[in-house]
């Protein structure tokens, strides 16, 4: 048979090495166009599938090399050996009228055929065969965009994704589509998606289908509460006394541990004994009336020596004798205190005794508390406790405020915290949230029952191969044990060699856009299954919204156009016009009056868009 009988053909297995197959072209096939049923094929397009039937079998595989370099070393001796040249990576295969399946039970061998994959055929592939809401239509397959392309659901999110591209490849809108499928309520009624937010882009054309979250919203029911008190001691030291080591740490525990005893004997809670209880407990207790204690401990003076107390403290008196100021924790007034003396003639004033050495850490904790860009950790709102350890609310409020909205998707828009913090609030929330999941996760609000997807954005922010944040090391844990739990996580970034290899590696499902860094392309090749390193070197040609999507999630590799979602539910991360046609701004508009008010005024009030402030004159 040849390509005049059957126009599909296109050349013979000339060697295998593994999943690795060397074809040597016909020569019909010179001319790099075949026509089937009067459509056109180009041949030896890297990137493409080819087919070799062996018995009742079709095995499919992706070009990766074509030309001279395709000719294995073993026949370049051979002086006879010339011609047209492909190498070909196996990927799978499928007995006549099955759908495809990844994966081989036999090799091609020597003088077997090797076909083009027609459209009939791409259908055959990437046809899912399945019911309604297994799948979700991203897009259209590249090479043929009448072909739907699909990604199944389940490896999808419990398996864990990546979606890697350079600024500017459509790595946002790619994300968006996602979201947008997977939060049908018609298909997912229940889902549940986590987005963490950094620079505040999704959060912005988000109203009315999901649920933001943000530190300085003006409407409570969006405002993003994170308690201290629900920390455990790692988490608290370091998010509010840095690195202590040595009896300032234990004395640190053993304070933090009495006060949840204390909370918990006058606010019994079921199933808690208050003497078995741990520091990591998320048990309320008063931060502020910690600081106000550990400050009079180090910094007040006494009028004696030894055996100093609380009655023996050397408080600033004012003409009637009286106490200026004797502290107040509730607002963060620290004590005044007369200054230490010597002198002959007069009373005598000693300097605090306490061994401790936490002044710096105790002035930071005192800047904090009244910093109100902290606000939404020590003082969030219901959670609050006040100096006793009550709080209005318990943790079950909170988890419903962070997972029970009525919209699938909640956006943690973290534009407004702190940047000195920023990593550590990921991590605290995404290691609160597995494990209330993970000890829940046979009840109907746990994983298990209703899988969660946490999404996090520029991932290479705080997702380093040496990085110890509290962030990196709870992505780690959950790309490491959600999948058994019901978490997974999509990981989006532009710079996928800054991203520990642990955490790529446990991604189940790629979405690889356009890369044009050759760091960025190997770390992405190295953290693949496949073995598809020519499919992933048309990396850097991708068109902008052009996909590799590779693993679990797809029956083989697939090139794919992203459908671009509606307008109200892209990110705002596009790129600023120089020159716009249609819109408010561009060098090319007519030159307005400059007044920076307003903009000094956002500034001022950490906002990026507000009613004016300030009324023209």
């Amino acid at each position: 048979m040849n390509a005049l009988t059957d126009p599909t053909l296109i050349g013979t297995v000339r060697d295998v090495s593994g999943p690795s197959v060397s074809v040597e072209l016909s020569s019909e096939s010179a001319a790099g166009l075949r026509f089937v049923h009067g459509r056109g094929y180009r041949i030896g397009q890297v990137g493409s599938f080819v087919k070799m039937p062996v018995g009742f079998l079709d095995l499919f595989g992706v070009v990766s090399q074509v030309g001279a370099s395709a000719l294995p070393e073993n026949l370049a001796k051979n002086s006879d050996a010339s011609g047209l040249w492909m190498t070909v990576q196996l990927v799978g295969e499928a007995r006549r009228g099955t759908p495809f399946e990844r994966g081989l039970g036999q090799y091609p061998t020597f003088g077997d055929p090797v076909h083009l994959v027609t459209e009939a055929d791409l259908r055959r592939l990437y046809g899912r065969q399945s019911e309604p809401g297994k799948s979700i239509r991203i897009g259209s397959v590249a090479s043929a965009e009448s072909i739907p392309a699909e990604v199944g659901v389940n490896r999808l999110v419990t398996r864990h994704s990546a979606v890697l591209g350079s600024t500017g490849a459509g790595k946002s809108t790619t994300v968006a589509k996602l979201l947008d499928v997977l939060s049908r309520k018609d298909i997912y009624p229940s889902a549940r998606i986590l987005l963490f937010d950094i620079h505040g882009e999704y959060a912005r054309n988000a109203a009315g289908h999901v649920r933001v979250l943000r530190v300085d919203a003006g409407d409570p029911s969006e405002q993003l509460q994170m308690p201290y008190w629900a920390l455990n001691f790692e988490e608290l030291m370091a998010l509010v006394f840095g690195s202590v080591g040595g009896a300032e740490r234990a004395a640190l525990l053993h304070e933090i541990s009495a006060r949840k005893r204390v909370s918990l004997e006058k606010q019994p809670r079921a199933g808690i004994d208050p003497e078995t209880v741990t520091v990591d407990a998320p048990v309320p207790f008063s931060i502020h009336d910690l600081w106000l204690e550990l400050y009079r401990d180090l910094n007040a003076t006494h009028i004696v020596a030894g055996g100093q107390s609380a009655a023996t403290q050397a408080f600033l008196l004012d003409n009637n004798g009286k106490p200026v100021q004797e502290g107040d924790a509730a607002n963060v007034i620290p004590p005044l205190y007369r200054p230490h003396t010597q002198a002959s003639g007069e009373e005598k004033v000693y300097l605090s005794g306490s061994p401790l050495n936490l002044r710096r850490e105790i002035d930071s904790l005192g800047i904090r508390l009244r910093d109100p860009r902290f606000s939404f950790l020590f003082n969030p709102g219901p959670w609050s406790p006040d100096l006793e350890g009550k709080v209005e609310h318990d943790l079950d409020a909170l988890l419903g405020s962070w997972l029970g909205a009525a919209e699938p998707v909640t956006i943690v828009d973290l534009s407004g915290v702190p940047p000195e913090v920023l990593h550590d609030v990921i991590g605290i929330m995404l290691r609160i949230v597995y494990d209330a999941l993970y000890w829940g996760r046979d009840i109907a609000e746990g994983g298990r029952e209703r899988p969660l997807l946490v999404v996090l954005e520029e991932a290479h922010a705080y997702l380093g191969r040496a990085s110890r944040s509290l962030a990196a090391e709870s992505t780690r844990r959950i790309v490491k044990e959600g999948r058994k739990y019901g978490v997974g996580a999509m990981i989006v970034s532009q710079r996928p060699s800054e991203i520990d290899h642990t955490v790529l590696s446990q991604c189940g499902t790629t979405f690889a856009l356009r890369l044009a860094n050759a760091q960025d392309r190997n770390h992405v090749l190295s953290s693949v299954s496949d073995n598809l390193e020519g499919l992933l070197a048309m990396l850097p040609v991708l068109r902008t919204g052009e996909a590799i999507v590779i693993g679990e999630a797809v029956n083989l590799p697939m090139r794919a156009l992203i459908e671009q979602p509606s307008r109200d539910r892209r990110p705002d991360s596009s790129d600023p016009l120089v020159f716009e046609e249609e819109g408010p701004g561009g060098w090319n508009k007519p030159r307005e009056p400059e007044d920076y008010a307003e903009l000094m005024e956002l500034w001022r009030a950490q906002q990026t868009s507000s009613p004016r402030i300030i009324t023209d004159k």
